[in-house]
């Protein structure tokens, strides 16, 4: 059985809370030796500024890069409001995709049959949703250059943003976004603004370009990406990949979020690129959700997208499929037997706590078998 190196970054508020929940979960597959993991764990965000004046030190960041995986809490809160924004918490997590090149960034946004009631759509048009946004994320109108403010000669104000997209770039997250849909239903939509952005038009060629060389047993389409967000609310279930720049993605992401009914139930994945030696891809996993510091300590935080988001590791780092499968299978039972955290809860019932959702999992594990 091999082991795998897992960093474990809980970071602020709830963020340990939820991390201590993968821990179980973790332990649970070791002692059934269904898998091996070697664990190492650091600060990220306020707590590592309080301890080593920067938002993730050295030492955390050497581990990061050593690692099969890094699996990321929640950073930030109001106790950190002053500090110099070079070492913000949120900065921690900046360097740790900027240094481990984490370009591909994976959300996505699954509606359990038993939360369908939650979501403010109808549940008929969310019911059993399973899509997955693909999002260029180290490029973009974020990144590019020049993205400045400056003063006209009038003494009015100008700001600039600049879209900026090369074909490598759009190649490498399109052929990240063909070989997710090769695993599910074999169809990737390209959402860009191709009548009215140059690099839309070359995301658009780039894309039927790569699609027609190596990708032609995939079904492809085009959607404009504001088109795109009206069809998501309209009937999402038309998806299954999603593939976009990191503005659109960014946008198209926070709506996919929202048709689920919790911010708390999503994981997501950020990957590298692929090293040619072993054909692994470095990797930090994440909940959708912040640190939420009005409830850290409280025991209410739901811990589903944290374990949702070592099952995404399991996945697309460990290659080990069937445990991905059955973590999230025992997540849907525990949803589908009415346990809900109080985010998830309907008014008037009775919610588990934190550890006793994480809790309800590992069993839930364990009747699988």
């Amino acid at each position: 059985m091999a082991t795998h190196k897992l960093l474990l970054l809980p970071g602020d508020g709830i963020g340990p809370e939820v991390m201590a929940q993968v821990e179980t979960v973790v332990s649970w597959f070791e002692k059934r030796g269904l898998a091996g993991f070697a664990i190492e764990k650091g600060l990220v965000g306020g707590c590592a500024y309080d301890a080593h004046k920067q938002a993730i030190s050295e030492g955390d960041m050497k581990l990061a890069q050593d690692a099969d995986a890094v699996l990321f809490g929640a950073v930030g809160g109001p106790k950190w409001a002053d500090v110099p924004y070079q070492h913000r918490p949120e900065a921690g997590l900046l360097r740790l995709r900027k240094d481990l090149g984490l370009f591909a960034n994976l959300r996505p946004a699954i509606c359990y049959p038993a939360l369908a009631s939650a979501s403010s759509l109808k549940p008929e048009v969310v019911e059993g949703l399973d899509i997955l946004i693909v999002r260029e994320l180290t490029g973009g109108v974020y990144f590019g250059e020049p993205k400045e403010i400056v003063t006209l000669e009038d003494g009015s104000k100008r700001g600039v943003d600049t879209q900026v997209y090369t074909t490598p770039e759009i190649d490498r997250i399109c052929r990240v976004a063909f070989e997710l849909a090769r695993t599910r239903r074999n169809k990737v939509s390209s959402a860009e603004k191709h009548n009215v952005m140059k690099t839309g038009v070359l995301w658009k060629q780039t894309v039927t370009a790569l699609h027609a060389k190596d990708y032609s047993d995939v079904e492809l389409e085009h959607v404009l990406a504001d088109n795109c967000a009206m069809q998501l609310v309209r009937w999402p279930k038309q998806y299954d990949v999603i593939v976009t720049d990191n503005l659109f993605g960014d946008i198209l992401s926070d709506v996919a979020a929202m048709l689920t009914g919790s911010l708390g139930m999503l994981p997501s994945a950020s990957l590298g690129a692929e090293d040619a030696a072993t054909g692994k891809r470095k990797a930090l996993y994440e909940p959708v959700h912040g640190s939420a510091p009005d409830i850290a300590g409280k025991g209410l935080a739901n811990p589903i997208a944290m374990i949702g988001s070592f099952a995404m590791a399991l996945r697309y780092s460990f290659g080990a499929i069937e445990a991905a499968d059955r973590l999230e299978g025992a997540i849907a039972d525990v949803l589908g037997s009415g346990t809900r955290t109080k985010d998830i809860a309907a008014p008037g019932t009775n919610a588990v706590s934190t550890s006793e959702m994480g809790a309800a999992i590992v069993k839930a594990l364990e009747a699988r078998g």
